[in-house]
């Protein structure tokens, strides 16, 4: 992992540090939604750290915006520790943290770490993202954001097969169970760390014109692609939701919520089952304890 020379809120996320900015860490940020959130916030006035996977274009989106940069492959749960590492040692407060990082696959594929590589992409590494840097998103009383998915209502969670090794593999059902599973991730946040300070929320950003699904090999990639863009969102546009859950007071949204068009959205069943919600972080704390 390498980054840019050094760069350096709200009561859960609104009030900003002792220099009058809020810290706001990005995910995903060097391309599409991510980067869009980035821009939005950085003209803000807050202070934004991109974190992306691709050098040049995560470098690109820092530039533009004036801002740090971090980078990271989720694919290798090694490198997202040493992202918390960083980010723990350079910002001792965060004020938001946006989870935009995900992909979807076309065949089922195994990372380094053993585990199918959407459910670690969009879930495994952004709860081991979370839970290492709780003691600084405490601290800055902090949002955090999950770019989930519409894709969560055809998903299903079995709790005994995380990594989709029995059966069949389908991509778009794993996808949905990925979004899912942040759904689930973002209420069990909530119930556990809402009286710390943490506000944490989920949202879907709509059919986006964005690159996610280009390397996917999954017909996301027609969906998504230049054939459908004159009907899709812009980044901008499905990052809407995103900055308005990271900009508005509470009493517009509440925590644990999943919105879509700044309104509560419709779940799948299991996203209201408690009992799922605790065992999937039990077993998500399990999964990332030996990194």
């Amino acid at each position: 992992m390498s980054e840019s020379p050094t760069a350096s809120t709200p009561g859960s996320g609104a009030s900003p540090g002792p220099d009058g900015r809020r810290t706001v860490v990005i995910t995903g940020a060097s391309d599409g939604i991510g980067a869009a959130m980035a821009r939005s916030l950085a003209a803000a006035g807050d202070r934004v750290v991109v974190v992306g996977r691709s050098p040049e274009k995560t470098r690109a989106v820092a530039a533009e915006i004036d801002a740090p940069f971090l980078l990271a492959d989720f694919a290798d749960l090694a490198q997202v520790d040493q992202l918390a590492t960083r980010l723990a040692d350079e910002y001792p407060r965060i004020d938001v943290l946006v989870n935009n990082a995900g992909a979807v696959f076309g065949r089922r594929q195994t990372t380094g770490d053993g585990h199918e590589m959407t459910f670690q992409v969009d879930h495994l590494a952004p709860f081991l993202l979370t839970t290492r840097l709780l003691p600084v998103l405490t601290a800055g009383r902090a949002r955090v954001i999950t770019t989930s998915s519409g894709a969560n209502l055809w998903g299903h969670i079995d709790i005994e097969d995380l990594d989709k090794e029995r059966g069949r593999y389908r991509s778009q059902r794993t996808y949905g169970s990925a979004k899912l599973a942040n759904i689930l991730f973002t209420r069990e946040l909530h119930r556990r760390h809402h009286g710390d300070g943490i506000a944490a929320t989920a949202f879907h950003p709509g059919g986006v014109a964005t690159n996610f699904s280009v390397e996917s090999g999954s017909w996301f990639r027609f969906v998504y692609g230049p054939l459908f863009n004159r009907v899709l969102l812009t980044p901008a546009q499905g990052a809407d939701t995103g900055v308005w859950l990271a900009t508005e007071p509470e009493g517009d949204w509440a925590p644990g919520g999943y919105y879509a068009r700044r309104k509560p959205a419709r779940v799948n069943p299991q996203a209201n089952d408690v009992v799922l919600a605790q065992q999937l972080w039990n077993r998500s704390a399990t999964l990332v304890a030996r990194v």
